[in-house]
């Protein structure tokens, strides 16, 4: 069967290395693996099937990185029985991509996760399997490109002892099935597009994070948007133009006055305590009553006031 065009939206699912010595032993887990084989072995469960998650009950588990899979991966692992959870991070806590979420951060935390920043590992440990990893301590220098302090390694060196290794140091797309379809590559390993998210061969478009590297999932389906619309003119025209997704806008008339919702707050949303989060997989925030809920929806709508929260300006008083 022949298509006229084909859209590449394969996404960033292959674990980056930490290129350190020994990391090829038993125990050495990659976050996103780890990650998927603990969502499969919950579906498996189901169906009294086995799954492949290992035994981590009263071990030692060690994950690097501090963006969200290895937040994730670190409280999964405490999920799975492990007896300590050490999260290793090369930069300081304000710079970990995960701080944009810092209530996870808050949560490992209180759950008993210990993280660990400014040190880099340099080395696993063990005779074939996991024993421990050597880490090197680091220093801020100058600025790079990602707005934030490189780290640079210290002479100070020291080993923690762990049973498992999760390394989640970021994800690049799976290129290894492309072989001979002549595909531009840029240096990160992502797929080259033009504007019109066409690929370096006519026909072959691509979006999501198999061009921009890992994103979140509303960037994912913008880029879905787009790159639909833009195949779309590509089939009607022949033409490769700049695409243009317009959200069609309902509006739907107010029930209320705004201006009653001008001095209200965000509510804090509930979650379980850490004694009810152990040994168990339920959602730690349980979410909002239906009235707390319903009043979220009015104030929403303020959102031209929500910058006031966060630069602390007092709000305004609302006019009768």
């Amino acid at each position: 069967m022949g298509f006229n065009a084909v859209i590449l939206a394969i996404g960033a699912h292959r674990s980056r290395r930490l290129g350190i010595p020994g990391e090829d032993k038993q125990g050495v887990i990659d976050g996103i693996d780890f990650l998927r084989e603990v969502a499969a072995d919950s579906w498996a469960s189901l169906t009294g099937a086995k799954g492949k998650v290992p035994d981590m009950a009263g071990k030692r588990v060690g994950v690097v990185g501090g963006g969200d899979v290895a937040i994730d991966a670190a409280r999964v692992a405490l999920r799975c029985g492990a007896r300590e959870v050490h999260v290793m991070y090369r930069r300081t806590g304000d710079d970990m991509p995960a701080a944009h979420l810092p209530e996870e951060i808050e949560a490992a935390l209180h759950e008993g996760v210990h993280i660990h920043t400014l040190v880099n590992p340099v080395e696993v440990l063990g005779n074939g399997r996991v024993s421990g990893v050597r880490l090197q301590r680091q220093r801020l220098v100058e600025f790079d490109n990602s707005a934030r302090r490189k780290p640079a390694p210290t002479d100070e060196t020291f080993t923690l002892n762990l049973d498992y290794l999760i390394p989640a140091i970021g994800q690049t797309p799976d290129l290894s099935w492309m072989k001979g379809l002549d595909l531009e590559i840029s240096g990160s390993k992502t797929l080259v597009v033009n504007e019109s998210y066409c690929t370096s061969r006519p026909g072959v478009f691509a979006a999501g994070d198999a061009v921009s590297g890992p994103a979140t999932i509303v960037q994912a389906v913008a880029q879905g948007n787009l790159v639909a619309a833009s195949v779309h003119h590509w089939l009607k025209t022949g033409e490769l133009a700049r695409p243009r997704f317009i959200t069609p806008r309902h509006d739907i008339p107010l029930t209320y006055n705004m201006d009653e919702m001008a001095s209200a707050r965000r509510p804090a949303t509930p979650r379980l305590s850490v004694a009810e989060r152990e040994g168990n997989w339920r959602e730690v925030e349980v979410g909002l009553s239906e009235e707390a809920a319903r009043a979220e929806a009015r104030r929403c709508l303020r959102c031209d006031l929500e910058w006031l929260d966060v630069v602390g300006i007092e709000r305004p008083v609302p006019i009768r």
